[in-house]
């Protein structure tokens, strides 16, 4: 506020100076630049078309309160500094204490942050150092001039079993097990029974506490031996910020041990109780468990009240530990539930509609009222609080619990507590949509994550039929409308609601997935390919080229990946109802999610239009993205090229095949021995002698075949027809007739023959170059070659004529193996390291695969059949002694060397990342500099 007595601090000819002019029209361009880019390319959230992420309209107390706020830019951390926004932060606090049925109000306590993640940290940095606290007390008395010497031989405390106890005659394992009042309550007991001041315990403790000696010292100074750290436990479908918090607080992120999941995506309580087993007979510590209540991309919410129980009876036996919801996600699904003192008349929905708490599975509504008895809750504002970004938030059941971590200054954030109550069948009804999108008759299947009902059953017309009710008494209806049939309907279990509940997940998050069918009906069966119709379904339903008009996208969605580390059996299950391969059990899934946070997207009036439309869309982009995926699926006949390998003198030729792994009919790896079946070809090829370097000698079939028909048909007199060229020159000879004498290698690329991991410590390839009737490589000047064996995709493809010299003289197995195509390693390659390789070209010079480059190998004869997978193969071999050991040179001799990195990975129907980056850079800032 400007005073009498202030002076004008920017004076008129400030303002009026040429260059305050021209910051001042700089900044005008720059805002108006800004809006402009805003508008052409911010994504629509306040659509109730946007269903992808936790993001929509917001509410408008909140939007106003943040740009009021703003402007003033209160910083929390005193209220001297900021007294009205101290003051609503505690407010809501307080609010937040009452939502989640705390029920001492005057003992709890909660707090701002600037995010969940923040809040996350908090709680386990709080759980840390309640841990420690007892050990802080007892080396307080334990040491010479220790400030509580003067009360060992008189304070006692409880054991978690109940027991009281002088704490200098307690052991290690009972101090780390005291329950969290029981650790609350100590400062307390030091002043009733001692006099002690909260103000001389605070500085007394100060060089003991955990926060300022570390753990380590305190775990040195009581004997915690190596590797009995404390641990906390979390569900594997838990946020990133966990194991960054277990980092930031000290603990080490393998201290984070997660929990895997039933099919449903909840926490396996069987897994749970089992770790904490183990860490009970072993008397490992463990801080806490966190339950999640609404994962953020299933949506799921785990038992709560059955986590609670189980530490109940933990603490019987002498172990205890906190228990933390992380209900970022679902903690305002809380206000769907019934207010203490409400009548339950008043639950019939009324002229109001549906009930709020009766859209929520029963499973959801008993875990989220058993969150008044966790002691400590995270809940973020932003999401389903309807709140700007960021806002988050810390409650504790028992305030006190706050004086442990006394560094805190929390961030303030807008925010206030925002029943969702009247949302909550929204997500239900979406969770109808796509549990029923799909019929018999489609080319694709839509499958909810969630099962339906009628899948316990194991008759499919069962689950046909179930979906055909769905569409009827659910999709076509408005809210009152089943409401009113509900009303006559007597039986609970015949009612539209009780179905309508038992679908989608716990909150309003549903996750599903797709798969395709063949032209014949039969469903596909490989993951990849199950994964490639979902990330181009997601890519048409958001904005991902710079010529995408954001108000155009008819539906946005999003996807994740359930991977099997995290979710275990759960995701297998979900491969198998969706008809896909579940021998590979470690192949990612992608799924696709939608979270419903309009409340406009099914208004009574709107009998189901809306969503219905939606979902006509929806089948409309799938169907057509299904032909591409049938397209690149498609077996019919081809062409096909090979590279040609062999002296230009020699009979016997080899044909190394040209992969693509996004085409099914070149989706494999084929080495064949040939031999030119006319003097033409032969002669032709002779002449090819000198052709070095990158000047490929290839052979193209010169019309479309069957190449898998051929090859398994194949018989003493098969013949191959393609065209003789080189990449220099184009076609030598058309219509080169080869005799195919016999085949090393057709081994398919499918995802389902594809290795897990990359390999490591070495670099695979195909050795092969004698022919079939040579018994020693001493007798034939034919070459050597190899190519790289494709373990996984994407990948590169390399192969050489090499000049091998072995250790030592090798019998007669060596060449049989060569024969037949053997393995050859090269050490020292670590090819996990180098992927994805380079797609520069000309490769860099430091590229290991040039000419005269000299490497140790290992060979190993190839056992399996020429047709099988080569899925787990170096693994094998890799357990068994090598044949032959020696060095290799790579050579440059005839038809060079080959590199391709680019058309074996290049998907026909894709654009690049890279080209699309380069899109958006150009666009976004086009016309910048000129306005």
């Amino acid at each position: 506020t400007r005073q009498e007595n202030d002076f004008t601090f920017i004076p008129p000819f400030i303002q009026t100076s040429p260059s305050f002019l021209a910051s001042a029209a700089r900044t005008k361009t720059a805002v108006q630049q800004t809006a402009r880019l805003l508008g052409q390319h911010s994504i629509p959230f306040w659509s109730p078309r946007y269903q992808a992420h936790m993001c929509t309209d917001l509410s408008m107390p909140a939007l106003l309160g943040y740009f009021m706020t703003m402007l003033y830019n209160p910083n929390n951390v005193a209220i001297e500094a900021s007294p009205l926004s101290t003051v609503a932060e505690i407010e809501v606090g307080e609010q937040l204490c009452e939502l989640f049925g705390f029920e001492e109000q005057d003992k709890a306590w909660g707090h701002v942050t600037c995010d969940g993640t923040v809040a996350n940290i908090e709680a386990l940095w709080v759980a840390r150092n309640l841990k420690y606290y007892p050990l802080s007390v007892r080396k307080a008395m334990d040491d010479e001039d220790g400030p509580l010497r003067f009360i060992s031989e008189e304070f006692k405390v409880r054991t978690c079993e109940g027991r009281s106890k002088l704490l200098k005659e307690m052991s290690l394992w009972e101090m780390m097990n005291m329950r969290v009042k029981t650790v609350l309550d100590i400062p307390g007991l030091l002043r009733e029974q001692f006099g002690i001041t909260p103000e001389w315990l605070e500085e007394a403790m100060a060089e003991y506490n955990v926060q300022t000696v570390g753990k380590e010292a305190l775990n040195r100074h009581f004997g915690v031996g190596e590797g009995m750290d404390g641990q906390f436990f979390v569900p594997s479908t838990k946020h990133y910020s966990w194991p960054k918090a277990a980092a930031l607080v000290g603990l080490g992120s393998d201290n984070a041990v997660s929990v895997g999941v039933d099919h449903d995506a909840r926490v396996d309580l069987d897994k749970l109780e089992k770790l904490l087993e183990e860490r009970f007979a072993r008397q490992q510590p463990v801080y806490s468990v966190v339950a999640v209540i609404g994962s953020t991309e299933e949506g799921a919410v785990d038992p709560l009240e059955k986590i609670l129980a189980m530490r109940q009876r933990f603490q019987a036996r002498g172990m205890s530990f906190m228990v933390h919801a992380d209900a970022a996600w679902g903690g305002y699904f809380a206000t769907m539930l019934p207010r203490e003192g409400q009548d339950d008349a008043d639950r019939d929905g009324g002229d109001d509609g549906l009930v709020p708490d009766l859209s929520l599975r029963v499973e959801t509504q008993q875990s989220l009222f058993a969150l008044r008895y966790c002691d400590s809750i995270t809940v973020d504002p932003h999401k389903a609080g309807y709140i700007p970004y960021p806002a988050g938030a810390l409650t504790y059941r028992d305030g006190r619990i706050k004086n442990l971590v006394t560094w805190t200054s929390p961030y303030l954030s807008r925010g206030a507590v925002t029943s969702i109550g009247i949302y909550g069948v929204e997500g239900r009804q979406l969770s109808a949509l796509w549990a029923a999108l799909s019929t018999p008759r489609d080319s694709f299947v839509c499958t909810p994550f969630n099962a339906l009902p009628s899948e316990s059953s194991s008759d499919p017309r069962e689950v046909e039929r179930e979906k055909q009710r769905i569409r009827e008494e659910i999709l076509n209806k408005s809210n009152t409308e089943i409401i009113a049939q509900d009303s006559i309907t007597i039986n609970q279990a015949d009612k539209t609601i009780t179905l309508l509940r038992a679908l989608g997940s716990d909150l309003n998050i549903n996750a599903f997935a797709l798969n395709w069918r063949h032209p014949d009906g039969c469903l596909n069966t490989d993951v990849e390919e199950a994964n490639y119709l979902m990330e181009r379904v997601v890519s048409r339903l958001s904005v991902d080229h710079p010529d995408d008009n954001p108000s155009s996208i008819p539906l946005y969605l999003t996807s994740t990946e359930f991977e099997y580390k995290d979710y275990g059996d759960c995701a297998t299950n979900f491969k198998r109802r969706l008809g896909l391969d579940t021998s590979t059990p470690h192949e990612k899934l992608m799924v696709l999610r939608n979270v419903v946070m309009s409340p406009l997207a099914t208004m009574d009036g709107d009998h189901g239009r809306f969503i219905n439309m939606l979902g006509e869309t929806f089948r409309e982009l799938v169907e057509k993205e299904v032909k591409v995926c049938q397209a690149r699926n498609d077996d019919s006949p081809d062409y096909h090229s090979f590279w040609i390998r062999g002296r230009g003198t020699a009979k016997t030729v080899y044909l190394s095949y040209r992969p693509m792994f996004h085409l099914a009919k070149h989706r494999k790896q084929i080495i064949l021995e040939a031999e030119f079946a006319s003097e033409e070809g032969q002669r032709a090829y002779s002449l090819l002698e000198g052709n070095t370097g990158d000047d490929e000698i290839i052979l193209k079939t010169s019309d479309k075949i069957d190449l898998d028909s051929l090859l398994s048909s194949r018989t003493s007199s098969t013949t191959l027809v393609g065209n003789l060229s080189t990449s220099s020159n184009g076609t030598i000879l058309p219509r080169t007739p080869l005799t195919i004498l016999s085949i090393l290698k057709n081994r398919p690329l499918n995802t389902s023959s594809h290795d897990d991991t990359y390999p490591s410590g070495f670099c695979p390839f195909y050795l092969y170059g004698l022919p079939s009737h040579t018994s020693s490589p001493s007798e034939t000047p034919h070459q050597l070659y190899i190519d790289h064996i494709l373990t996984k995709s994407p990948n590169i493809f390399l192969s050489s004529p090499i000049e091998l010299t072995l250790d030592n003289e090798q019998p007669i197995p060596f060449s049989t193996a060569v024969t037949k195509g053997a393995i050859l390693a090269l050490e020292g390659i670590h090819e996990a390291a180098l992927q994805p390789f380079p797609a520069d070209h000309p490769l860099p010079a430091n590229f290991f695969f040039n000419p005269g480059r000299e490497f140790k190998v290992s060979i190993w004869g190839d056992d399996r059949a020429p047709d099988a997978s080569a899925r787990g193969l170096l693994t094998e071999i890799k357990k068994t002694e090598p044949i032959a050991r020696g060095k290799l040179v790579l050579k440059e001799d005839v038809g060079g060397m080959v590199v391709d990195v680019e058309r074996i990975n290049r998907d026909p129907w894709k654009e690049t990342e890279e080209q699309k980056v380069s899109l958006w850079r150009e666009r976004c800032w086009q016309g910048w500099e000129g306005d």
